[in-house]
Parts: structure tokens; C-alpha cells; sequence
């Protein structure tokens, strides 16, 4: 790549907060929700609540201990993550929406001591269940008081720094060793608990900034979940190496009232989340007279002044960017399959999307398109120091993407076994997911190599590619195709489908009854039919009355979905 922006260095975690406080300490961290009110907090404050925590843990004999979190997204969480890296301890977040049985296998599994957690988790567990950990309550309801208050354990380690036993400047920040557990099954497969240390974290940082712009005036706005590495890499780390603000989103029910409040910049997604938005815009657009033409003589106009220097995209598009609380600028998404007019129609709006991909096992950014290169229909190209290899090549191409790097995670956490069945002799992952690369360098991921379908007659058919297709439409929340032997015992394909019966009532003008939705839903897997070639055609289908299990970042759950 030709152009990169210039980055600063650092060895370890610590050493970045310590540049990043020196050059913008009086600055906004965070702005985030108290009782109503929102409240500041500086580099300053963070950088010293941080060093507080970090001489708490080391004072209580937690020196080489893994500390568990599980709990919404908030300021605490992004303390604690940064304070037990940099403390020599190991952070272990936890998915909140776990059933008990699940976060008790993942502490058990993980070799947790300390379990820090908040009103959300105790009122879906059973606290008594957690008795032999140490726990850390965040938050000040009165219905806890008898828990160790996470403020409190904080606060005392504040006070022993400004007593001059300042443990945490003795903490040897050691780059190769375990910081960071993370247990993921994705979409499939039993859970693994994946290995990350500071060296993947410090090189997953200077490599994307040197292609992504984040400036200290931006404000992030965080989304996702925080024990996913695409939110808690970006919303943890990036931000505080670019001195930017970071807010929280309450929940998705309040997501454009929070944007409102925050005014944000910048945050990540995942394709669902962006389609939902999309589509809610494009309804609003086709209810005005004329809207729909407007919107697209519009966008062809944005464009064309745009590559002449003019910007008038606050004047065609001030209202949609208004929904975003007016400053949106940049978000980063991933994950699976989008639909390249979305990304070319935010564009239009004055927002740019940059699409990627990464994997837990990579912390997690691997390719991406940048400020550099901007494609709509790719994953984009190897982030600064990545080297890629697709092998086991098709007839067309397409093989299984392995990727090398600094990003690359130490391995799977007491299983040796599967770590060495991803990682080659020669340093590279193998992701398991099926892909190639244009004539532009350009990468395309196609599927799951667990996935691929295989014909009788040995064709490969991905699901993935049929199930973007059907999402395309409307009419259609969520699909999963899979192979179904028929009555001679041939593979064929077949999908099930959870129909959007808002959008089919709203195309109808009635309550569509169950031979309409099934007649729309055909005429849906027709238009698929006709566009793919013969052997990918959708030979059978079920329309689901109950939506997927999905995991918390909104990918279907293949195996806990598989039709009976």
C-alpha cells in the first residue's frame, strides 16, 4: 500500500495509555450517563482510576490471576479490561446474555478468581452459584449492599498510589505473555478459549491506524457488546491510542435517543444492525412524494460534486445524518455479508462504511478496506505486516483463507490439539473460511468451509451466498440454508426462512394470512432460483414460525438450528 498515515511506536498496552495521557490529558475519555446526568471523565481521571485498580489487584495478591466480567457495556468495563492487561493478570469477558450454566463452564474452564458484574447479571443469575468467586459489584443499588462495591476496591488502590505505594509501577509489561481469554464458539463448534496477548493488541493498533483514520475529536459510540474483540479492539484500545471519546448506548432500544445526547462520530456494527437502519431510512424515504427519486437524483448528484471537491451532502441528506445525532462520520463493520448499495448509499449520506474481517483468533481485524481502499463489494486487502495464503484451491479459485501476523492469537487455552490443527508450521492461521482474490488484490470471502455443501456430482455450493441473496429482500428477517438429502438420498439444498410479516403486511395492505405469506416468500426463493445456476438452486424450504437462536452479535446458531 502507497499511502499510510504515520503512527507513533510503543512496546506494550501501558506504554500507550502513558503516551496517550501525556498528549491528551485533560481531555474527554468518556462521557457517560449517571442518574440522568452525563458526567466527563478525563485521561487523567482514567489513566490514574486505571493505575488504582491495577495496585488494588497486586496489593490483594492477584498478580498472575484470571479476572472474569460480565456485564453491560460501560466506563467500568473499559477499566477493568485495561487495568487486569496491564496489571499482568488476565481479563476474561464473559457474554452477558449466557445462560447461568454457561458463564459457570466459562469460569470454570478459564480458572477465574475474580468475577466483577453488575445489576443485569445478578438479577438473571443465581448469586449463591458464584460463592467461590471474588465479586465485584458495579453500580450502588441498595438491594446489593452486601457485595464488594467496584468503586470502593478502586478507590483504595487510588489511595495507596497517593500513600506512595504506587504497586503498579513495578508491573514488568511482558508483550508475549497471556492478557486477554476469550471463549467463542461462533456460530458453531464446541467453545475454545482463545489466547490473546499485548504483542497482538500493539500490532492490531499501529497497523489499522496506519490505514484508518480516528481523531482525537471523534466519539465513538459503543454498540456492540464488549466481550467481543470487534467492539472491545476498538472502543478500548484504538480509542484510547487516538484520544478519542468514547459514550455508551443504554441499549438498543435507545440507540437514536443516546445519538441525540452524544452527538457521536464514529461506531461498529454488524451488517443486520446497518440493513435494519437502511431499510427504516429507505421506508421513510418512499412514504414522501416523489421520495424514492429524490433520494436517488440525490445520491448521483453527491457523487458527482463530490469528485470535484464540492460536498453537498448536508444539503440532500442533513435529515438522515440528523438520525445519527448529526456528526456520524465513520462505521466500521464486519462480520458477514453486506449488501454493496448500502455502503455506497451511506456514502451518499456523508458516512463512511468501511467493511472487514477478522476473527477472535486474530484480536480480531485481519483485511480490511480503509481510507485508501474503498470497495463495496469486498472485504478489502491484508492490514500493514499481514501475510496471506489461500490454499486447496477450486476450479475458480476459491480455497481456504490461512493469515500471518503479529495479530495472531498465542492458541487455544489448555488444548493443544486444536490449536495445532489451525495453526501451520509456518505461523499461519487457517480460518476456515473459504475465499480468493480479484485482479485487484481485493479479497472475497465466499463461506465456512464447514459449510460447503457438496453435490453428488461434486459441486460446492456456500450457503452464506444463497442466504445473502434471500436477505436482500424485504420480505424475508433471517434465512439458513443447508444440505437436506431427499428421498433417493441426493444432498439438495434447502433453506428455511423467518419471514418479515411487518414488511409482507405492509406490501399487502392487510394482515397476510398463512397461504400469503407462503406465496410471497415463493416468489422470493423464485427470483433467487432464476439468478444462480442450476445445480445452487433452492430445491426445497420451511418457513419458520420462531425466529433463529442466534449469538449475541446476530449470527444464526448453525447447529442449534439445524431442522429435524
Amino acid at each position: 500500500m502507497s499511502y499510510m498515515y504515520r503512527t507513533r511506536e510503543f512496546g506494550n498496552i501501558k506504554e500507550m495509555i502513558d503516551q496517550s495521557v501525556s498528549l491528551y490529558s485533560g481531555k474527554n475519555a468518556f462521557r457517560v450517563k449517571r442518574d440522568g446526568q452525563i458526567i466527563c471523565i478525563t485521561y487523567k481521571e482514567y489513566s490514574e482510576k486505571i493505575n488504582g485498580m491495577i495496585t488494588a489487584l497486586l496489593e490483594q495478591g492477584y498478580s498472575d490471576s484470571k479476572i472474569a466480567i460480565c456485564a453491560n457495556n460501560c466506563y467500568e468495563y473499559c477499566l477493568t479490561y485495561l487495568s487486569a492487561v496491564c496489571s499482568g493478570n488476565v481479563i476474561v469477558p464473559v457474554d452477558k446474555e449466557l445462560h447461568e450454566e454457561d458463564i459457570t463452564g466459562i469460569l470454570e474452564a478459564s480458572d477465574s478468581e475474580v468475577l466483577i458484574c453488575d445489576d443485569y447479571f445478578l438479577k438473571r443469575n443465581d448469586i449463591s452459584h458464584f460463592s467461590k468467586y471474588r465479586i465485584l459489584y458495579i453500580g450502588s443499588d441498595e438491594k446489593y449492599a452486601g457485595l464488594e462495591s467496584f468503586d470502593s476496591f478502586v478507590q483504595k488502590g487510588m489511595e495507596l498510589n497517593s500513600s506512595g505505594k504506587e504497586l503498579y509501577k513495578d508491573v514488568k509489561q511482558d508483550p508475549e505473555k497471556l492478557c486477554t481469554l476469550l471463549f467463542t464458539s461462533g456460530t458453531t463448534g464446541t467453545s475454545k478459549g482463545v489466547m490473546l496477548c499485548q504483542r497482538n493488541f500493539v500490532f492490531e493498533i499501529i497497523a489499522a491506524m496506519k490505514v484508518v483514520k480516528i481523531n482525537p475529536e471523534d466519539c465513538g459510540i459503543s454498540l456492540l457488546p464488549l466481550h467481543h474483540t470487534f467492539e472491545s479492539s476498538i472502543m478500548i484500545f484504538f480509542a484510547v491510542y487516538c484520544g478519542a471519546e468514547v459514550t455508551f448506548c443504554e441499549s438498543l432500544k435507545y440507540v437514536l435517543k443516546n445519538m441525540s445526547e452524544f452527538n457521536p462520530s464514529v461506531f461498529v456494527a454488524v451488517p443486520l444492525l446497518l440493513e435494519t437502519v437502511h431499510r427504516r431510512i429507505m421506508k421513510t424515504v418512499r412514504k414522501k412524494a416523489h421520495g424514492e427519486l429524490l433520494f436517488r437524483t440525490g445520491t448521483v448528484l453527491t457523487r458527482a460534486a463530490g469528485k470535484v471537491g464540492i460536498d453537498l451532502r448536508k444539503v440532500f441528506f442533513k435529515e438522515i445524518q440528523e438520525t445519527f445525532g448529526g456528526n456520524m462520520r465513520l462505521i466500521i463493520c464486519g462480520g458477514a455479508p453486506i449488501n454493496p448499495q448500502i455502503i455506497k448509499d451511506f456514502d451518499a449520506f456523508g458516512i463512511q462504511v468501511i467493511f472487514g474481517y477478522g476473527l477472535t483468533e486474530c484480536a480480531p481485524l485481519a483485511i480490511l478496506n480503509n481510507d485508501f481502499v474503498r470497495s463495496t463489494d469486498s472485504i478489502g486487502v491484508p492490514l500493514p505486516g499481514v501475510d496471506t495464503k489461500i490454499i486447496n484451491r477450486d476450479e475458480n479459485g476459491i480455497g481456504e483463507l490461512c493469515v500471518k501476523g503479529g495479530m495472531v492469537m498465542l492458541g487455544y487455552y489448555k488444548n493443544p490439539k486444536a490449536t495445532a490443527e489451525v495453526l501451520d508450521e509456518d505461523g499461519f492461521f487457517h480460518t476456515g473460511d473459504m475465499g480468493y482474490v480479484d485482479s485487484k488484490g481485493h479479497y472475497h470471502i465466499t463461506g465456512r468451509c464447514k459449510n460447503v455443501i457438496v453435490t453428488s456430482n461434486g459441486k460446492n455450493i456456500y450457503p452464506e451466498e444463497l442466504e445473502y441473496h434471500l436477505c436482500k429482500s424485504d420480505f424475508i428477517a433471517s434465512a439458513m440454508v443447508e444440505g437436506k438429502e431427499d428421498e433417493h438420498g441426493e444432498l439438495q439444498v434447502h433453506a428455511q426462512i423467518y419471514p418479515d410479516k411487518a414488511e409482507i403486511k405492509e406490501f399487502l395492505d392487510k394482515e397476510p394470512s398463512e397461504e400469503e405469506v407462503k406465496a410471497v416468500i415463493k416468489k422470493v426463493i423464485d427470483n433467487v432460483n432464476e439468478s444462480v445456476p442450476g445445480f445452487k438452486k433452492i430445491k426445497s424450504y420451511y418457513i419458520r414460525t420462531t425466529e433463529f437462536i442466534m449469538t449475541t452479535t446476530q449470527k444464526i446458531k448453525r447447529n442449534d438450528n439445524k431442522q429435524k
